[in-house]
């Protein structure tokens, strides 16, 4: 089953990464000396985002440039690049931004193994690194500490929000859930990306968390539907046409819940009735969804509060003050009681940032 292969491919991200050493120099890069900022009109940062594409890093991305202008930083000094989910690309895209001349770094890593190379590069060029919304392995962490390197991840932890997915289930009751009232609770798993940690840590927690409260759950599809509407509405649509009936529908994010929704009407069932849907992200669309009775919930990722964080702790560095090495933040879980004041945290005008 794929929930126990992605617990595989985090000890082999992790493996790998400890063979990877604890080199943090690579002589081939321009080294920059540390300029205390008092304004920051002048300084440059360089941002790669995994995937412009993606709903959620798309809202990020533009409180972040929005949060940074603010602040003081010229807008023509804020360099954006979208990674297209292509780690070799984003790696080209950190040594291009490095020699340019670079004052920091925020990176939203394509996968977990990228880390270890994009910290070289930067620590070897003494820029300061922030790493936003997918966090890099432990051992990759542990070096940051080590080397006392200025390099932070900002993020919450991907375990609580499976742990509130599987809870926002289990507050409907398993009356409701077990729909065909066999004792078990019959689901479709739609994960986000394979080497992705948080990924595996939201597809493992969700379904614990469901188990530790004596659900008896039965897997009927897992899929990796790489956080994309369109590929989780054509994998839970051919799940049911091969006439698997699930209840239950976990998404570790709200674009794979909305293709989820959108596949379940489709195959003529009735979301919120016939099945139970939930996601991640707290996405407009998805609140919408959840007023509508069609999702049974998701998990709000605070993409305001975390894009500021990660522009406060590019100041902290520009400043020379540092950061901790982990600047966490939690999910809050979304459901019909509190998505009313949640869609107030979230309509926010998106900006252009191309």
């Amino acid at each position: 089953m794929k929930k126990k292969m992605i617990c595989y491919m985090i000890i082999a991200a992790l493996a790998l990464s400890l063979m990877a050493g604890c080199s943090n120099t690579q002589e081939s890069e321009p080294v920059q000396e540390s300029v205390a900022y008092s304004s920051y009109s002048d300084a440059k940062v360089g941002v790669c985002i995994y995937q412009k594409s993606d709903n959620f890093m798309s809202l990020f991305s533009s409180e972040l440039v929005k949060y940074l202008v603010s602040r003081g930083f010229s807008k023509d000094n804020i360099i954006l690049y979208d990674s297209n989910n292509d780690g070799n690309v984003q790696l080209s895209q950190v040594e291009e931004l490095i020699a340019s001349g670079i004052n920091a770094l925020i990176i939203n890593p394509v996968n977990s193994s990228v880390a270890h190379s994009i910290t070289d590069m930067a620590s070897a060029a003494n820029i300061p690194l922030v790493y936003i919304n997918r966090e890099p392995s432990g051992d990759e962490e542990n070096r940051w500490e080590m080397y006392q390197l200025d390099v932070c991840y900002v993020g919450c932890d991907a375990r609580q929000s499976g742990i509130y997915q599987g809870e926002i289930l289990l507050s409907l009751g398993k009356n409701k859930l077990d729909h065909n009232g066999d004792g078990k609770i019959q689901y479709f798993m739609i994960e986000g990306a394979p080497e992705n940690i948080d990924a595996g840590y939201r597809t493992l927690y969700s379904v614990s968390a469901l188990q530790n409260s004596e659900m008896e759950m039965d897997c009927l599809l897992d899929e990796v539907g790489n956080w994309d509407e369109t590929t989780a509405l054509l994998l839970v649509s051919k799940g049911i046409q091969n006439g698997l009936k699930p209840e239950v529908i976990i998404c570790n994010n709200d674009a794979m819940a909305l293709g989820a929704i959108k596949a379940a009407e489709k195959s003529g069932l009735v979301p919120g009735e016939d099945v139970y849907i939930v996601g991640v992200d707290a996405l407009p669309e998805a609140i919408e969804m959840i007023k509508a009775g069609k999702l049974a919930g998701t998990v709000y990722n605070d993409y305001v509060l975390q894009s500021h964080k990660s522009a406060d702790a590019v100041i902290n560095y520009l400043k020379g003050i540092g950061n901790e090495h982990y600047i966490g933040c939690d999910y809050v879980k979304v459901d019909i009681d509190n998505a009313d004041s949640i869609a107030g945290l979230t309509n926010t005008d998106e900006e252009d940032i191309e």
